[in-house]
C-alpha cells in the first residue's frame, strides 16, 4: 500500500467517526428548549407590555386632543351665549327638551340661548341681521353598536328663521318646536327665562314635534357612576355658581338631579346665570378605546382618564328684533 492510499484511508476513517459523533441527544435537545423558554418567554412579556404600553398611551393622547377640540367648538358657541340656563332653569324647562322620557341616558347638562349674527350677503337681506338658537348639549349614555360603550356628548340646536326676503330665494323659517323667549311682563331675566315653553302645533293642541336631531359631538366620555358615599366624590362648584346635573335632591330641582347611567362627572358645568358665566368639566375615557366595554375610573388607571376644563364668558347684550 503506498503511502498516499494509506493517508487517504486513514482521513476517511476519521471524518466517517466525526461524522457520527455529531449532532444533540435527546436530552440535551430538551435542556436546549428549556434555556431558550426561560429566556425568551421574558422577552416576550416585556415585547408585549411595550406594546400595549404604547396603545394606551396613544389612546390618551387620542382622547386628549379630541376633548380639547370638543371644548373649543363648546366654548366657541357659548361667547355667543346671552344667557345660560343654571339647575333651576334646567328643572324648569327640561321636559320641553328632546327625549325628556329618557332620563336615564340623556341628559342636557348645558342649555342656553345665543344671538348669531347674518351678514346682509348670507341672508339676502337689505341689512346685516341676527337671529337667535336654542342650543343643548347632552350627557347620552345610550347603547348604540355604532358608538363606544363609553359616554359620549351630543349637541341639539333649534333656531329662529330670517325675515322673508322679498327676493326669489326661498324663505328660511323657524325650526319646529322654536319659540321665542318672551321678556315681557314682571319678574326678573331668569324668571321669564325659566317660563320659556316650546311652540305649539295649535290644531293638534300639543307641542310641535322637533325635527333636528341631538348630533353626536365627542364620544369616549367616561361615564363611572358615582354618589355621595363613592370615590370619586361628587364635584361641588364654587359660590355663586349652580351645578349641573345635580347629584343630590335639594328642594323641588328633580328634573335638574342625574339619575340611572348619566350621574357621572364624565360631563358636568358649573353656571352663573346673572353674569353669564359657565364653567364646563370634562373627563375621557381613554381605555374604552381599546376594549369593546366600558371600564370604569380607577386612581391606579387616572392617566388614562384625562380631564379638561375651562371658563366661558357669554355675551351681555340681549337684544330684540
Amino acid at each position: 500500500m503506498t503511502p498516499i492510499k494509506w493517508l487517504f484511508i486513514k482521513q476517511w476513517k476519521l471524518f466517517i467517526n466525526k461524522q457520527k459523533c455529531d449532532g444533540f441527544t435527546l436530552i440535551e435537545l430538551l435542556v436546549g428548549i428549556v434555556i431558550a423558554t426561560i429566556v425568551i418567554t421574558p422577552l416576550l412579556g416585556l415585547m408585549v407590555d411595550i406594546i400595549t404600553v404604547e396603545q394606551q398611551e396613544q389612546a390618551e393622547a387620542n382622547t386628549k386632543q379630541e376633548m380639547k377640540a370638543a371644548l373649543d367648538y363648546i366654548a366657541r358657541d357659548l361667547k355667543q351665549s346671552v344667557y345660560i340656563y343654571d339647575a333651576d332653569g334646567i328643572n324648569a324647562i327640561r321636559n320641553k327638551l328632546p327625549r325628556y322620557g329618557d332620563k336615564n341616558i340623556f341628559f342636557p347638562v348645558l342649555v342656553f340661548w345665543k344671538r348669531e349674527f347674518m351678514s346682509k350677503e348670507k341672508s339676502k337681506m337689505q341689512d346685516d341681521t341676527f337671529f337667535y338658537s336654542l342650543v343643548a348639549y347632552y350627557l347620552i349614555t345610550e347603547n348604540n353598536f355604532r358608538w363606544s360603550k363609553a359616554a359620549r356628548i351630543g349637541r341639539f340646536q333649534i333656531s329662529d328663521g330670517y325675515e322673508p326676503t322679498k327676493t326669489n330665494d326661498k324663505d328660511i323659517w323657524p325650526d319646529k318646536g322654536f319659540q321665542m323667549f318672551n321678556l315681557e311682563g314682571s319678574g326678573n331675566l331668569k324668571s321669564k327665562m325659566n317660563q320659556w315653553k316650546r311652540k305649539k302645533d295649535e290644531k293638534r293642541d300639543k307641542d310641535e314635534p322637533y325635527t333636528q336631531d341631538i348630533v353626536p359631538l365627542i364620544d369616549y366620555i367616561d361615564q363611572t357612576r358615582i354618589s355621595e358615599n363613592t370615590n370619586p366624590a361628587p364635584p361641588n362648584c364654587t359660590i355663586g355658581y349652580q351645578q349641573v346635573p345635580q347629584f343630590s335632591k335639594n328642594g323641588i330641582n328633580d328634573d335638574a338631579v342625574a339619575t340611572g347611567k348619566v350621574k357621572t362627572r364624565g360631563f358636568y358645568v358649573c353656571v352663573d346665570s346673572q353674569n353669564i358665566l359657565a364653567e364646563v368639566y370634562l373627563r375621557g375615557n381613554a381605555l374604552a378605546r381599546l376594549q369593546k366595554k366600558n371600564i370604569d375610573f380607577k386612581e391606579s388607571h387616572k392617566t388614562y382618564f384625562p380631564q379638561l376644563s375651562m371658563r366661558v364668558q357669554g355675551s351681555r347684550f340681549l337684544l330684540t328684533k
